[in-house]
């Protein structure tokens, strides 16, 4: 059985070795302290001493602490340093800018600064639509935070959620070519959240909200959608939505049932559970369910004080049933949680509908283990990349970003993230398609393409797309 903590990480040790001493006693020290060997390197050889860096795998910081000492602890051995490979890849951060252009003389410096630049700033004055042509609003995004609410370490502040946006800022890059920068806010205040990102929007293309806590995301997205005329996207509730549907779509392929006949039970009402529902709504799902573990199934006739839940009761649950969690998942087909671990169990599994899915997205510990759940389910997926079928938001954003961006679209709208769901689901073939088998590798180089033509296609339809691509005309 797995740990429900996700994998291990590299250090590594560089050590200086007496002559005498064979290498099988430092390999038993490794091992005895739970780490594995991958590599070693001879940094310098001489006739007393030799330097090795011998790369190891280890499973948490309390087993890499052992592990040193106990590499210590053989006689004729020095540990000279140790690095953690993790964070040797953040040192200095992990983004530079560059010039696209060289400056090599004075008539260079000229046309991009002084005196030159000046008929460009005019161009720009008189026809501010240029910006898209001239300057780096035609392919950047700002990945914006207030470090409120970041992937399983809650709120944890604008410094220390830098090193997540930097690695947002990478995957626009290399994903899908986009550039893009972490603009981490020392401010929890919505308002003053909005007139920010308002007052930095000319530089940038569209923003991408992350890790904004709930409900304070809604009324943040709301509003600069309404506000800027550029895409706003908020990933953890939209770009968890479109991937959702994709790998659901795929599924309900195998299981040969449709999505306006399917039954949905929800746990975790939150930012993704709400974007995740409407995204299902708009697909075509009817009967929705939504519960959590603290007021049980969402319903009407209740009146909640959290307006998120009270949205929720209005508009789902059909046969407007009452009671837990558990009681929801009778007859269900489909079960997607975003909440936490060990929310469902085997006896709930047995009470869904032949066949059932189940969506356990909660990171980095599921709502139910898979190998707990594999022999009640016909699909499983979670958010892990050491289980099958990981639903990744990487999937969605970079391609999305790119469409928008191609086609100055002026917002990212409904149809265009139901447009990205279906390329994604497209890019698994019907002879590929299998339970093990629902959701494309992060790392397929055909997904940024597909998902940037279907958005742009959406965008044309609908009417917020300023500029047809050649190959759109």
């Amino acid at each position: 059985m797995k740990s429900q903590t996700s994998g291990s990480y590299t250090i590594v040790l560089r050590l200086e070795i007496e002559q005498n001493v064979a290498f099988i006693e430092i390999a038993n020290a490794i091992h005895e302290a739970g780490g594995e060997i991958t590599a070693v390197d001879i940094v310098n050889s001489g006739k007393l001493l030799t330097t090795r860096d011998i790369t190891v795998s280890v499973s948490n910081s309390e087993n890499e602490a052992a592990l040193i000492e106990s590499v210590r602890n053989v006689a004729g051995v020095k540990v000279v340093n140790f690095s953690d490979r993790t964070f040797l890849m953040h040192l200095g951060g992990k983004l530079e800018i560059q010039s696209k252009v060289p400056i090599k003389n004075r008539d260079d410096l000229s046309h991009v600064y002084t005196p030159g630049v000046a008929r460009v700033c005019m161009a720009l004055h008189h026809d501010p639509a240029k910006a898209y042509s001239l300057t780096i609003k035609r392919n950047t995004v700002a990945v914006v935070t207030d470090g409120t609410a970041v992937l399983g370490l809650g709120d944890i502040g604008p410094i220390a959620s830098m090193p997540v946006m930097e690695g947002k800022a990478m995957l626009f890059k290399e994903m899908a070519g986009i550039d893009s920068f972490p603009i981490c806010l020392n401010t929890k205040n919505t308002e003053e959240i909005i007139q920010i990102v308002k007052s930095i929007a000319p530089v940038f293309g569209g923003i991408n909200l992350e890790d904004i806590s709930s409900p304070r995301c809604f009324e943040i997205e709301e509003r600069l959608k309404q506000e800027l005329d550029i895409p706003v996207f908020h990933d953890d509730q939209h770009g968890t939505a479109v991937v959702m549907l994709a790998g659901l779509i795929n599924a309900l392929k195998i299981v040969n049932k449709r999505m306006e006949d399917i039954k949905v039970v929800f746990s975790g009402i939150g930012a993704a559970g709400v974007a995740c529902t409407k995204m299902l709504m708009a697909a075509g799902v009817k009967h929705i369910v939504g519960a959590t573990r603290s007021v049980g199934i969402l319903h009407r006739g209740e009146n909640y004080s959290n307006p998120i839940f009270q949205w929720y009761a209005d508009h789902s649950n059909p046969d407007n049933v009452t009671g837990t969690l558990s009681d929801a998942m009778l007859d269900a087909d489909v079960f997607i949680g975003l909440s936490g671990p060990n929310v469902i169990s085997v006896e709930d599994l047995k009470k869904m509908a032949p066949d059932p899915i189940v969506f356990a997205m909660a990171n980095p510990n599921p709502e139910i283990l898979p190998e707990v759940a594999e022999p009640y389910v016909r699909v499983m997926a979670t958010g892990r990349s050491d289980y099958p079928n990981q639903l990744n938001n990487v999937l969605c954003f970079p391609g999305i970003f790119r469409g928008a961006l191609d086609c100055q679209a002026t917002a990212i709208n409904e149809k265009m993230k139901l447009a990205a769901a279906y390329g994604i689901a497209s890019i698994v073939q019907d002879d590929e398609r299998n339970e093990q088998y629902i959701i494309p590798s992060v790392f397929n180089n055909r997904i940024v393409e597909v998902v940037r033509k279907k958005v742009i296609e959406a965008a044309i339809e609908t009417g917020v797309a300023r500029k047809i691509p050649h190959e759109f005309v």
